[in-house]
C-alpha cells in the first residue's frame, strides 16, 4: 500500500510584515520539511498573511492564481515538495472575500482549492463569505488527500462526507485558540477514529493581536492513536502515514457500512 510523508509546519507566529515575509517563511518551512525526506508540507490557516489581519484582510487577498499562488508553485517545485497553505482568496468576479487553502504539487502544478465553509466567530463572519462546496479532493502519491479548514473538521457531518468520499488523508490548516484545547486532544482523535481516516491538523501558536492559538498540532490516526503531536511552540513535526491503514480499520469498525442514513434526517 502506498505511504507518504507529511511535515506540519506549527508556526511561525505573528503576523508577517508583508506577503514577501509569509513565502519567506513557507520556504524556509519547505525547505527544512524537505529535509527531513517529506513528501507534503501542511501549514496552518492564512498561514501567507497571518490570521489577525483586522480589516487589512481585503488589502492582503489575491485571487486563486494569484502572484502569491505563483511563488508557491515556485517554492514546491524547488524542494520537491507538495505545500498546503492558507490564504486570503479574492474572487474576482464577484469581489468576495474567501478563507482559503489550496494544495500545490511537489512539480508546483495547482492540485486543489478549497473555501471554508463553516465561519467561525463575528471576525471571519464579518470579513469572509462561506464557501459552498464542502467535499475537495485530490490525489498524490496514490493517496486521497480531502481539504478542511479549521473549525469545518469540528462538525461530524463535514467529516463524514469525507469518509464516505473514500478521503484517505484529511488536512486541516487550522488557527485554533485557547481555551479550546479539547479541540486538538480529544475531538481530532476521534473524528479519525470514528472514519477511519488520517487527520493532520497544522496550528497557529503564539499571540496575534486579540487571538492567543493554541499550538497543539497533530496527526490523528484511524485507529485512534496520534502519531505526532505538537506542543506550544513553533516547531516542524514529521510523520508518515500508511493508506493501508484507513482500509484496515473500516474492515473492522465497520461504522460507514452500518449507517442508517434513513434515520438521521431532521
Amino acid at each position: 500500500m502506498p505511504s507518504l510523508s507529511l511535515a506540519l509546519h506549527q508556526g511561525p507566529a505573528g503576523v508577517p510584515r508583508t506577503v514577501e515575509d509569509g513565502l519567506a517563511a513557507l520556504d524556509d518551512a519547505a525547505r527544512a520539511a524537505a529535509a527531513e525526506g517529506a513528501r507534503l508540507l501542511v501549514t496552518p490557516e492564512l498561514s501567507l498573511t497571518g490570521y489577525a489581519l483586522g480589516d487589512d484582510v481585503a488589502g492582503r487577498a489575491e485571487a486563486a492564481d494569484g502572484p502569491s499562488a505563483r511563488a508557491v508553485a515556485g517554492i514546491a517545485a524547488a524542494h520537491r515538495i507538495a505545500v498546503v497553505y492558507g490564504y486570503p482568496e479574492l474572487d474576482p468576479d464577484s469581489g468576495a472575500l474567501y478563507n482559503s487553502a489550496a494544495l500545490v504539487g511537489p512539480d508546483g502544478t495547482p492540485l486543489a482549492g478549497y473555501r471554508k465553509t463553516h465561519l467561525y466567530g463575528d471576525y471571519e463572519r464579518r470579513h469572509f463569505t462561506p464557501g459552498d462546496r464542502l467535499v475537495v479532493q485530490a490525489d498524490l502519491d496514490g493517496v486521497r488527500l480531502g481539504l478542511l479548514i479549521c473549525y469545518d473538521v469540528e462538525f461530524p457531518e463535514a467529516v463524514r462526507a469525507h469518509a464516505l468520499a473514500g478521503t484517505e488523508l484529511l488536512v486541516v490548516p487550522t488557527a485554533l485558540m485557547r481555551p479550546y484545547d479539547v479541540v486538538a486532544e480529544t475531538l481530532l482523535p476521534a473524528r479519525a477514529w470514528e472514519n477511519q481516516l488520517y487527520v493532520a491538523y497544522a496550528n497557529r501558536v503564539g499571540r496575534e493581536g486579540e487571538f492567543d492559538f493554541a499550538g497543539l498540532s497533530c496527526l490523528a490516526a484511524p485507529d485512534g492513536t496520534v502519531p505526532a503531536r505538537g506542543g506550544r511552540e513553533p516547531e516542524l513535526l514529521t510523520a508518515r502515514i500508511d493508506s493501508g491503514l484507513p482500509h484496515a480499520s473500516r474492515a473492522q469498525n465497520s461504522y460507514l457500512t452500518d449507517r442508517r442514513p434513513e434515520l438521521y434526517t431532521a
